[in-house]
């Protein structure tokens, strides 16, 4: 059973079974369709039912759709659509080993690491592909995130003053880790001096002050899998919705994380606190994405 599939309001199923049900309900009510070849020499297509249990949420089921009209589920997972470009950054797919699943890496400067995510528009991709073109030249991002656990941290208190120097030394950093990217040693040395200054800072006033008071955001790689990340993240915007078949409730929250912008879905009693505006959001998500191919 999928970990995250709690996250978009599945939270009763208990076993397979209930599982299996629910896939061949998505197969046969499925709001998208999609199909391709993978092979030139072969009668099977690969397939692809996408059902939306709630705006831009839902389950994914893909498999190989034989020509007298038997499907063999390869595997599922629960999706969240992003309503909104996350990044405009090259972005590279990458096939998973054990499946026909695909990853995506991007180089976003603002977060200072690699971006790994979960790859939701794989038969976009897989046509580009076929018709000879790479898998590089993507022209933006759009990112959605699953949620299992997460609580409600209150906003810090800044002044206009403030934000707009976050703004501009936020806009400073980002033009030296290009350049750094690109090779630059001054700018490398100056971003090496600027983190040795920041430790120093927040390791005196830690001492006195609870972290979370000194850190607004963060961004940060989580468990031995590439595409999950422990976030701290501003709410930018939030709506609650009910799964149309369960029943449950679901929070879909528009978050500001390190200056990238994305969606989170979460099952409302896997979140302690009531979202608002300006507070923030801390837990663990599962990250997907959806490239924009030129």
């Amino acid at each position: 059973m999928h970990k995250y599939l709690r996250a978009i309001g599945f939270s009763n199923f208990k076993n397979r079974v209930e599982v299996n049900d629910l896939l061949a309900y998505v197969v046969h009510h499925a709001d998208e369709r999609n199909f391709i070849s993978l092979y030139d020499d072969s009668d099977m297509l690969f397939s692809e039912y996408l059902m939306e249990v709630a705006p831009g949420v839902g389950i994914g089921v893909r498999g190989e759709f034989s020509d007298d009209n038997q499907l063999t589920l390869s595997y599922y997972f629960p999706f969240c659509k992003g309503a909104q470009i996350s990044s405009y950054e090259e972005v590279t797919v990458e096939r998973h080993a054990e499946k026909e699943s695909y990853a995506g890496v991007c180089d976003d400067v603002k977060l200072g690491v690699s971006l790994i995510f979960y790859l939701q528009n794989v038969i976009g991709y897989l046509k580009r592909r076929n018709a000879g073109h790479g898998s590089d030249a993507s022209t933006s991002l759009i990112l959605g995130a699953l949620s299992t656990e997460g609580r409600i941290l209150l906003p810090l208190e800044k002044k206009e003053s403030d934000k707009r120097k976050l703004k501009k030394e936020s806009a400073s950093r980002s033009k030296l880790m290009d350049a750094a990217r690109n090779g630059d040693e001054d700018a490398m040395e100056s971003l090496t001096l600027d983190d040795i200054d920041t430790y120093s800072s927040i390791s005196r006033l830690v001492l006195k002050q609870d972290v979370l008071t000194l850190v607004d955001t963060y961004f940060m790689p989580y468990g031995v899998e590439c595409d999950q990340y422990s976030i701290l993240g501003e709410i930018i915007s939030y709506e609650q919705f009910e799964n149309s078949l369960s029943k449950e409730k679901i929070w879909l929250m528009t978050l500001c994380c390190n200056d990238l912008y994305f969606d989170v879905c979460i099952n409302s009693t896997d979140l302690v606190g009531e979202p608002q505006v300006g507070r923030r959001f801390k837990g663990v998500i599962w990250m997907q994405g959806q490239v924009n191919f030129s």
